[in-house]
């Protein structure tokens, strides 16, 4: 492609092209452009197909809604994604999460609850765009998302079991997943010898078309399709009445479905739909992250919201399942040479094709014929893969806060519910940071006999006169017990013979109500033991709240920030010497001046 061209399309969109980006992709369009994004959606396409069918089954509803969504959500999602090579769909642990966020709901209103959760999750969402909060990595710890799919990946695994052996459903739909998992293990009848074959089969040569793929350097071969076919191919000709199959799929496209919502259905879905929707925010922004680090992309976090809210909207209106970005096809999509978000668009089309080619062209009736097991085998090698251990034993090492979450997260995944765990660790996050941001610092300060104000050393003299201390940190509800105890250390430092006590803020950030109200009655502790407080380095945040509030702190000496170091703090100093005159201490820098 020339250099032109290629340049053109690195520019971030302008104007309210911003909010189309897709539109504005082509109008920097040319030939090459479009060449390189219709072989890159050809190739996403051929494992979109797949996994589609796949992740429909894992959500619990039939495949061919899963083929829905690859076409209408990777559509909408292209369209409006801030990332030129995000490709939305189906996904593995959002579909995980769909399944076990309606395993309560009768088998007659399943599907429709799956239509009114991706209603939800993209409104959401949509709402998230519109309040302009859209990088929720700065709020949410990231291991989160390493537990989540540590635990969401032992699900699937456990879940296709079943399918792969050829086991009968056991268990109360209310009852928890381990709990039917168990009774599904114990009397579900015994393990069926051609499933359990067709399984390892798919397995096997799934696994062996990946190393022969990694040898000979084909980075684009569809080993996913290729397995799906054979896999069918096998079961059509053996045809064995103890193997499942997934049964036919039409051969039509989605079409606009308005869902039945009912105020019950929605309450009970909602918490659900802001976890499944907060986690797809979560993953979705991680890869657009990572893709435009690699190209060296601007992104708009907020637009990326709006187009996964806007996906999942469509998704829940043409008889789709909730979707994210994919991790495996975005990466495919790069490794094809994506330019555009047209690439995304080119996929959703081939998709259709592809669909109607596999089901009317290419196999006939054999489409009914794509086995579970073989199914089951693909999504639990898939599982296993999605298990990244080195990320995980980085997280488990890196902090005790980091361990705890993924910890957390992972065992209320298999434990508790695959949607509650997100909720588990998004609360762990907001619990265990605020007290970290609410950490403040306690340094003392000393004047030198060059008149500079400098950090005080353990060896240093203190000077039995004036006292300097500064605060570092954040200034609100959470660092309060921290404040506390170092207005404790200032007062047991305080003598009969402290005259001034300065307190610099030049580094004391965001204040709050509860903070202040501290500082006010410490200030009034120490003029009460005949100390005057000089307070220094006041930013405007600080000083506008004290006299929105009428604080008592107005009635001691305030000196204001300064735009040159150290010049609030000198005031305050020289003040601090004007108040004491000649009454200086004997180790006092300044004594002979």
């Amino acid at each position: 492609m020339p250099k032109t061209t290629a340049h053109r399309l690195d520019q971030y969109p302008q104007g309210w092209w911003r909010y189309f980006p897709a539109l504005d992709s082509l109008r920097k369009y040319d030939s090459a452009a479009a060449r390189a994004d219709l072989l890159a959606g050809l190739s996403v396409a051929a494992v979109a197909v797949p996994q589609a069918v796949a992740y429909a089954l894992v959500a619990g509803v039939p495949p061919e809604y899963g083929l829905y969504t690859a076409i209408v959500m990777t559509a909408i999602g292209a369209f409006f994604a801030s990332s030129r090579q995000l490709i939305n769909g189906p996904t593995n642990a959002i579909s995980i999460a769909v399944l076990s966020a309606t395993a309560m709901i009768p088998l007659a209103a399943k599907f429709n609850a799956v239509l009114v959760l991706a209603l939800l999750i993209g409104s959401l969402q949509v709402m998230i765009a519109l309040a302009r909060i859209g990088d929720l990595t700065r709020y949410i710890s990231h291991s989160v998302v390493v537990g989540f799919t540590a635990g969401a990946s032992v699900l699937l695994i456990m879940d296709q079991l079943k399918n792969l052996l050829g086991l009968r459903y056991k268990g109360d739909a209310h009852e928890p997943f381990v709990i039917r998992f168990w009774h599904t293990m114990t009397e579900g009848g015994a393990v069926d010898p051609a499933t359990l074959t067709i399984g390892l089969a798919s397995m096997a040569l799934l696994l062996g078309l990946r190393w022969a793929k990694r040898r000979l350097g084909w980075r684009l071969f569809p080993e996913l399709l290729v397995t799906v076919i054979s896999i069918s191919l096998l079961s059509w000709l053996w045809q064995q009445g103890s193997v499942a199959l997934v049964g036919q799929i039409p051969a039509k496209l989605p079409s606009f479905h308005v869902p039945h919502v009912d105020l019950a259905l929605a309450r009970e879905l909602a918490p659900a739909a802001l976890a499944i929707g907060t986690l797809g925010l979560l993953e979705a922004i991680a890869m657009s992250k990572s893709i435009a680090n690699a190209a060296n992309q601007r992104l708009d976090l907020n637009q990326t919201c709006l187009s996964e809210g806007l996906a999942n909207l469509g998704a829940g209106l043409f008889n789709g399942i909730p979707g994210s970005g994919s991790i495996t096809r975005s990466a495919i999509n790069v490794q094809a040479g994506a330019r555009t978000q047209w690439s995304g668009i080119f996929s959703a089309a081939a998709v259709a094709l592809i669909r109607d080619a596999l089901i009317v062209l290419l196999f006939a009736d054999l489409a009914e014929f794509i086995p579970k097991a073989g199914l089951a085998g693909i999504l639990i090698v898939t599982g296993f893969r999605l298990i990244d251990p080195k990320a995980l034993r980085y997280h488990l090492r890196a902090s005790k806060f980091d361990a705890g979450i993924v910890l957390a997260t992972a065992f209320s995944a298999v434990f508790i519910s695959i949607e509650f765990c997100v909720l588990i660790g998004v609360f762990l996050s907001f619990l265990l940071a605020v007290p970290r941001a609410g950490r403040m610092l306690l340094s003392e300060f000393t004047t030198t006999s060059e008149q500079l104000v400098t950090e005080r050393l353990p060896g240093d003299t203190a000077c039995g006169r004036i006292l300097i201390f500064g605060l570092e940190g954040e200034m609100f509800f959470s660092s309060a017990t921290a404040l506390e105890g170092h207005f404790q250390t200032i007062e047991r430092r305080l003598t009969p013979g402290t005259r001034v006590l300065v307190l610099r803020l030049k580094r004391a950030r965001n204040p709050d109500a509860v903070c202040l109200h501290l500082l006010n009655d410490f200030v009034r502790r120490v003029e009460h033991e005949g100390v005057e407080v000089i307070l220094c380095g006041v930013n405007d945040d600080l000083f506008a709240m004290m006299q929105r509030t009428g604080s008592d702190l107005l009635k001691a000496e305030v000196f204001r920030e300064q735009k040159v170091r150290f010049t609030s703090t000198m005031m305050a100093v020289k003040r601090a010497y004007e108040i004491i005159g000649d009454d200086r201490c004997e180790h006092c820098p300044r004594h002979h001046e």
